[in-house]
């Protein structure tokens, strides 16, 4: 099988040569092609491009929103289009993999051949503290799972075109890629494994994606609505009832509340 790892970056020229050394650095993993996905970044980004260039494909795209959610699911689309592998490894330009990643996570696929998504639990990088990301059960089985980072995620590449065949990444802009990709083949599919081991590290910033989204704060409950109403798309579709009724409710009395403030 082919690895096809894809990063997705945008101004993450502090990170960004950890992250692609990461990649260059795979053991025991001879065919693997690494595309790297920028929004023209405007940092250091491009010295550090130009460093790998015998050794990573590199395409620039223009961002399509002002979500930067959409516009990372816009690159990745465009990844895709160009890309060879049949197992896809989704990265995020600021996040790295440890050097053994790409082994293992194939030889699960290969003892799994009819898996079609892989998540491995990462390890949690603050400042230079280091912690395990906790994948907790939910007792409501109809809410969308404990999302499992973008970077985890080694998906076949067959699967992630039949999600973009059902337009599930098209609209919800403040949805990152992973909370589709969790609930499609969580929720849904039921068809993914979970290693209880790390080979992935995310960077914990405050100006990531999610991370410049406060608990409770506007943007954070109108996100809410957004992934309700996902949610709600993707059980009727399926033919499933969507049974969250109460959070739900609440959560679009307390978004007619923002509107009016």
């Amino acid at each position: 099988m082919k690895s096809s790892i894809l990063i997705t970056s945008y101004n993450k020229g502090k990170y960004i040569d950890e992250c692609i050394s990461s990649c260059i650095n795979q053991e025991r993993v001879d065919d693997i092609e690494i595309l790297v996905l920028d929004n023209y970044s405007e940092d250091n980004s491009d010295e550090v491009f130009n460093k790998y260039s015998d050794n990573i494909k590199i395409f620039k795209k223009k961002r399509i929103s002002k979500h930067p959610a959409l516009n990372q699911i816009d690159l990745i689309k465009e990844g895709l289009s160009i890309s060879n592998g049949n197992l896809i490894y989704l990265l995020d330009g600021d996040d790295f993999f440890l050097k053994n990643k790409l082994y293992n996570i194939n030889n699960i696929f290969k003892k799994n051949p009819n898996i079609k998504v892989v998540f491995d639990t990462s390890l949690k990088k603050s400042e230079n503290k280091f912690s395990t990301n906790k994948i907790k059960e939910k007792i409501n089985k109809n809410v969308w799972p404990t999302i499992i980072n973008t970077s985890s995620i080694a998906i076949k590449k067959e699967f992630i075109l039949e999600i973009l065949n059902k337009k599930l990444f098209d609209n919800f802009s403040y949805l990152e890629i992973d909370f589709r990709i969790n609930v499609y083949s969580r929720n849904i599919k039921k068809n993914f494994i979970i290693t209880k081991d790390s080979y992935t590290v995310y960077r914990q910033l405050n100006n990531s994606i999610m991370g410049n989204i406060k608990k409770y704060s506007s943007k954070w409950w109108q996100k809410r609505k957004q992934a309700h109403e996902f949610m709600k798309i993707m059980y009727l579709n399926n033919g499933l009832k969507y049974n969250n009724k109460l959070d739900y409710l609440l959560t679009n009395f307390i978004n007619k509340f923002i509107k009016t403030k």
